[in-house]
């Protein structure tokens, strides 16, 4: 019996032998070191310095092997994060993200950097990637999550954000203020828009971005006007900001939308003005409906309310 038994194992160990021998990358998922008295997995064992972990990182980052490459440069993340090769492992992630597609992924990588490694040289670079970043998303690149696309808004809004905080004075700073203004815009938050545009206005009063800014706080005032419940007081206040615009600027581009903009508005408030003509005509106050037939027959001459109302007040006339 003992003697089957012996053979029994013998035979065993020889097959495991044989496995281990015929797959030369197996490896033990654990192994013991007698120097720390522990058992550790030697795939998450990092190289024994930062550099070189970062190298051995490096090294796969170049061979596109974007997976493997995220998990060393994890690995300093993990267990060198106060050493100057973690500030460049973040950045690594970033680019990482940003090779696969994955922008907003990506923004959260370079964003990191920033916020946990001030020090870093990479920062400048990284403020222009988030700004290109913001543009992707400007041009109608959709957010995504395993490849689905998410009901979120436009997040150009936080990155254009974080780049203004970021840069502060810097040369991105009143360009992405600006955008910010023109993605709110695009949203119809004209109130938050223009008060994105004035920031270009107070806070970079030098930039090449003031004048077209000036532009804007004056369509989002005449958007304003044109909503639902018209606001009069919006209206002229818009057509007052385009008339300063083609004053300061008579032989730029937009002077030519800022008088578009002021016909059309001038179109509205006709039409404001003899609708609420048409309201006093309705209720028999005769003498108030003339003022405002008349506001638009004057002031509005070219405009097709002004035939109407001129067409009103010839029937009120055959009435007395």
């Amino acid at each position: 019996m003992l003697i089957y038994v012996s053979m029994k194992r013998a035979i065993f160990m020889l097959i495991i032998s044989g496995f281990c021998l015929s797959s030369p990358k197996v490896y033990p998922y654990w192994i013991w070191t007698p120097k720390t008295q522990k058992w550790i997995n030697p795939k998450a064992t990092p190289k024994s310095t930062p550099k070189e972990q970062l190298d051995f990182a490096m090294s796969i980052y170049d061979m596109k092997k974007y997976e493997d490459a995220k998990r060393e440069f994890d690995k300093i993340l993990k267990f060198y994060p106060k050493s100057l090769e973690a500030a460049e492992s973040q950045y690594y992630l970033g680019l990482i993200e940003e090779a696969e597609e994955n922008l907003y992924e990506a923004y959260q990588a370079y964003q990191k950097t920033i916020d946990k490694y001030p020090f870093s040289e990479r920062i400048p670079e990284i403020i222009e990637r988030e700004y290109k970043i913001a543009e992707a998303f400007m041009s109608g690149v959709k957010r995504k999550a395993m490849g689905i696309v998410l009901p979120v808004e436009n997040p150009a809004i936080e990155i254009l954000t974080k780049v203004i905080d970021n840069s502060t004075f810097g040369t991105l700073a009143a360009k992405a203020q600006y955008k910010l203004g023109l993605v709110l815009k695009s949203l119809s938050r004209y109130y938050e828009a223009e008060d994105a545009f004035n920031k270009v206005l107070s806070n970079y009063h030098d930039s090449e971005w003031v004048d077209a800014a000036k532009f804007q706080i004056a369509s989002c005032r005449a958007a304003i006007s044109r909503g639902p419940d018209y606001d009069r007081g919006s209206a002229k206040e818009a057509q007052q900001k385009f008339e300063d615009f083609i004053e300061e600027h008579p032989d730029a581009v937009l002077s030519r939308d800022a008088e578009k903009n002021i016909e059309q508005l001038k179109e509205k408030e006709a039409e404001g003005n003899y609708n609420i003509g048409r309201f006093y005509e309705k209720q028999k106050a005769l003498d108030a409906a003339k003022v405002y037939y008349n506001d638009v027959i004057n002031n509005y001459p070219e405009s097709p309310w002004a035939a109407k109302a001129l067409e009103r007040m010839q029937v009120m006339d055959k009435k007395k």
